[in-house]
């Protein structure tokens, strides 16, 4: 069993920077591919980026590529996601998961088996 926990969100000014952080206890982490998704009120959840789990393979929505950056650290269980240059359309809850096995579906939330419970990105304009 894998419990991804997300941290560092909150309200920030349209063009400013946050990190999300995301601890994921129980399976081995080094092994997991970890993705983030994000669901605004009354849309689909939808993907963001994600990570393989070594960190040589990542893979970005084209509305966040340029903007931000998934990140790991295999040492300390975590990882990460720059936020720069937010924007209003940012807003959303930031939800972290993991996943067995890399693929052209780690775009979808089809391999993703464990979910955080999310965290809020409020943008304001």
């Amino acid at each position: 069993q894998v419990q991804p926990v997300e941290s560092g969100g909150g309200l920030v000014q349209a063009g400013g920077s946050l990190r999300l952080s995301c601890a994921a206890s129980g399976r081995t982490f080094s092994s997991l591919v970890m993705g983030w998704f994000r669901q605004a009120p009354g849309k689909e959840r939808e993907f963001v980026a994600a990570i393989s789990s070594g960190g040589d393979n990542t893979n970005y929505a084209d509305s966040v590529k340029g903007r931000f950056t998934i990140s790991r650290d295999n040492a300390k269980n975590t990882v990460y996601l720059q936020m720069n240059s937010l924007k209003p359309e940012d807003t959303a809850v930031y939800f972290c998961a993991a996943a067995v096995y890399w693929s052209w579906l780690v775009v979808t939330i089809t391999p993703y088996r464990y979910w955080g419970q999310g965290t809020q990105v409020t943008v304001s304009s």
